[in-house]
């Protein structure tokens, strides 16, 4: 028997080496590969691999000894493309790309750390209060107080609103009060010798003197004369509104801080999207600042207010307007400030801004020319409005000039690029998509 189990161990292990020193056959094809190099060949977990085998999506093989599994390359490729597909659908309007703990999307709108922002708004809680719920994660018990008290922190507000006098004479009367903003903010940054101070308190003190300094820029485009007071005054709001030229009663001031807050942010939309890419690669805030206000310029980001303006301009009274709506859907042009993907049933930020701002001046023609639009849209059963057109209302009741909309939503979601900006400094990693490459001759497009 010893010596029959010796003769059989010696076949056994010749049959391995002689295995061993096979060359693959060729039907096989390429090697099997393990359960850690199929995820890493799709840049997933290997929980998440799991997850999609036990869906049917990919196909596993028990491994050597019935241990782990195996996965043919090839089997892999249609879970790679629709991976592809799923990445570049989430970059336009789609599933989730990165872990935020700032705002949470709800059917009621925008969460900030767990709060409604209609409640905040409609509850009288402070703009500055928002913010520092967004930058450091809890509602602070008083409302923080962003006015320089010290005689060096005078100073830099000092300093700083006179680097930014100089932009007048850049800024032709009639421009975009956002024209103001993309040359302040790299002349602001010139003056920082501290700006790539990346530490979270450095950066949420440096946020507390900015919004109010790029507020003030306002009056630089639409009336120098009012820049000084409106630097003086510390507070965001009545610094807000002595630059645009807005009424200082409680009742305008509590417009303002309505519309400061419902604009403070709104997750990942493109020009917050902005701000963190350019903070991922270690950009000063003024620069990740800078990104956004770029890219929230455009006419289908923050310019929307605008054209709802420009169309109540050219109907030139509230009865043309229900004309001035028949007449472009006629031409099938796209009416701004209606809809909104995320809300189909309609965006909860409009009624807190938007009831009051209608009451505010109820018989102002411009007023009635907003009603007169809403009216009109409803009839032609288009969706709701937006907030686009709650901030217009809200230029209407004021009276405030062409593309002040755009330009008190831009200072509001300076809170939010600001709290995306600490947030993903403390990620580390620079935010680098692929692209799938589809070939093509660009010569015979």
């Amino acid at each position: 028997m010893m010596i029959l189990r010796c003769k059989l161990i010696k076949i056994d292990q010749s049959i391995k080496i002689s295995n061993m020193a096979r060359p693959p056959d060729p039907r096989q094809g390429v090697p099997l590969l393990t359960s850690q190099q199929a995820a890493a060949a799709l840049g997933i977990k290997v929980q998440t691999l799991y997850a999609y085998a036990s869906r049917g999506l990919v196909k596993g093989r028990p491994g050597p000894g019935g241990r782990g599994r195996r996965y043919r390359p090839e089997d892999l490729e249609p879970l790679r493309a629709r991976a592809a597909g799923a990445a570049a659908q989430a970059l336009r309007f789609g599933e989730p790309v990165l872990d935020t703990r700032i705002t949470r999307m709800t059917p009621g709108g925008p969460e900030y750390r767990g709060h409604a922002a209609t409640a905040l708004a409609e509850r009288g809680v402070a703009f500055e209060t928002v913010a520092e719920l967004l930058w450091c994660g809890a509602l602070p018990a008083q409302a923080p107080r962003w006015r320089a008290g010290d005689a060096a922190a005078a100073a830099d507000h000092a300093a700083a609103a006179a680097a930014s006098r100089p932009l007048a004479q850049w800024l032709p009367r009639g421009a975009s009060p956002l024209a103001a903003l993309s040359l302040a903010l790299p002349l602001l940054a010139t003056a920082d010798p501290m700006r790539f101070d990346t530490e979270p308190a450095s950066v949420v003190a440096r946020a507390r003197r900015l919004i109010p300094q790029l507020a003030a820029s306002y009056a630089l485009v639409l009336e120098p004369r009012r820049f000084a007071a409106a630097s003086a005054a510390g507070e965001p709001v009545r610094t807000l509104a002595l630059a645009i030229g807005a009424p200082t009663s409680p009742k305008a001031l509590d417009l303002l801080r309505r519309a400061l807050i419902l604009c403070a942010d709104h997750e990942l939309n493109a020009s917050t999207f902005a701000a963190r890419v350019a903070a991922s690669t270690g950009a000063d805030l003024y620069a990740c600042l800078s990104a956004a206000v770029g890219t929230f310029s455009g006419p289908l980001h923050g310019g929307a207010s605008e054209q709802v303006q420009w169309l109540l301009r050219e109907a030139a009274s509230p009865d043309a307007v229900a004309a001035a709506v028949a007449d472009r859907m006629r031409r099938g042009e796209r009416l701004p400030g209606f809809g909104h993907p995320l809300y189909p049933a309609g965006d909860p930020r409009v009624p807190p801004l938007l009831v009051p701002a209608l009451a505010h001046r109820p018989r102002a023609p411009r007023v009635r020319a907003i009603v007169a639009l809403i009216d009109a849209m409803a009839r032609a059963n288009r969706p709701p409005p937006n907030v686009d057109v709650a901030l217009a209302a809200l230029c209407a009741a004021l009276e405030l000039p062409l593309g002040s909309g755009a330009a008190i939503f831009a200072i509001g979601r300076c809170a939010g690029w600001v709290a995306h900006v600490l947030e993903q400094q403390q990620t580390r990693g620079v935010l680098r998509p692929r692209a799938r490459y589809v070939g093509g001759d660009v010569s015979r497009a």
